[in-house]
């Protein structure tokens, strides 16, 4: 039972981080009515393609990590693609989270030669820091996890009693600026959504216990849906499209949201209290992604190249390319985050539909199915096909940008 705590705080502190603190950046153009609807849709269908890894697990060891089950059933080209994929997807989240982290470390720092530096110097150690309870182990990144996520939910509730009495009823009913801006949203709230990545380590944590992995999965995404809505109700029902959108097109970082928060409240507390839920949000995130990273390296090592690896050569191959990307790229958040929601697509829905679809066909009778046939598993397939498309939409200008 106190695992399967572990694994549900984990499911919630891996989404309530970059991609929740993303979504005003994105949806200041659209309004909270547009947000609301994104937020429900994108719930049902992430938690639907979650348990579908449930359902694979049943057959498949418990420390099988998601290359070890696209090989299964789809051969060493399944293992090779999906792999690729899942390691892109994780790379550009733990990207964004770095570059999230210095940005809100930085202003904390004394300036040291200038602020270009003082930036690079935070994301150095953010990293370094945090990601030293990811190379020690799960049990060791549950631990703090849990006591960061308390705190982060203390933080959370104080935001909202300062931001929820402040709210206005007119600011809650403004319309989308452009209605296609609903559409170019949605692959970063998809990303919000985002732990499937930590579903291996979770399973191997809970020692192949489908009913525990099941309950934190379906617990732990209620909650950070119930925290999303009411995160999106403070925010755009406190701050006004227009002005919010002036601010963010100067600073679209989450320096630039505690700053708009600043400006229209003129309220250092609530400023600092945004800043303080933002940073702790941030953490629990990273601690979630790296940790599914490191295990997705660790797995390819193993079972492809017959390498064990240590858990510090692990951490180097995990932590070198973001922090790289971090220091060339420290305004990437939103950049990052979207291309995480394009590699997210694909992993996160049309992966576990074709397992699934296949597994169902060579075990017809396992203990525990999710609802819906094969109409239901073609709709999700659809719509995860969609959703990867829209960053190419956008590039290719048929979309508008988001904010960032």
């Amino acid at each position: 039972m106190n695992k399967t705590v572990g694994s549900t705080l984990l499911v919630a502190g891996t989404m309530i981080g970059a991609g929740m603190l993303a979504m005003p950046l994105t949806s200041a153009g659209i309004g909270f009515g547009a947000t609301l609807f994104l937020l429900l849709g994108l719930w049902a269908l992430l938690t639907f393609s979650a348990l579908l890894f449930v359902e694979l697990y049943q057959t498949a060891p418990s420390d099988a990590g998601i290359g070890t089950l696209a090989e299964q059933y789809f051969g060493h080209a399944g293992r090779i693609v999906s792999t690729a994929v899942l390691i892109v997807f994780l790379y550009a989240l733990i990207a964004a989270y770095i570059s999230g982290g210095g940005s809100l470390l930085t202003d904390t720092l004394p300036i040291i030669v200038n602020r270009d530096t003082t930036g690079k110097v935070a994301v150095l150690i953010f990293t370094l820091f945090f990601g030293a309870f990811i190379i020690i182990g799960t049990h060791s990144v549950d631990k703090i996890n849990r006591v960061l996520f308390f705190v982060m939910i203390a933080t959370f509730v104080m935001v909202l009693s300062l931001m929820l009495p402040e709210i206005k009823l007119d600011n809650l009913m403004a319309m989308p600026i452009d209605n296609a801006l609903i559409i170019s949203a949605s692959p970063v709230f998809f990303t919000a959504f985002g732990f499937h990545g930590s579903i291996p380590s979770l399973n191997k944590y809970l020692g192949g216990n489908v009913k525990a992995l099941r309950i934190s999965i379906l617990v732990g995404s209620g909650i950070t849906l119930f925290a999303y809505i009411l995160w999106q109700l403070s925010t755009h029902g406190l701050l006004t499209q227009n002005e919010f959108l002036q601010i963010l097109q100067q600073d679209a970082t989450l320096n630039g949201l505690v700053t708009a928060t600043l400006t229209i409240t003129q309220s250092s507390m609530m400023a600092n209290a945004v800043k303080i839920f933002s940073t702790l949000a941030l953490i629990t995130s990273f601690l979630g992604v790296g940790l599914g990273l490191l295990e997705c390296i660790e797995d390819l090592l193993k079972r492809s190249f017959n390498i064990n690896a240590g858990r510090f050569s692990l951490g180097l191959m995990t932590f070198i390319p973001p922090i790289v990307f971090a220091l060339f790229y420290p305004q990437g958040f939103i950049l990052a985050l979207g291309y995480a929601g394009q590699m997210f697509a694909f992993y996160a829905v049309v992966l576990p539909v074709s397992l699934v679809w296949k597994a169902r066909r060579i075990h017809p009778n396992l203990p525990y199915k999710v609802w819906g046939g094969k109409a239901t598993l073609l709709i999700v397939l659809v719509l995860g096909v969609v959703i990867t498309s829209i960053p190419f939409a956008i590039r290719a200008g048929y979309l508008p940008f988001v904010v960032g």
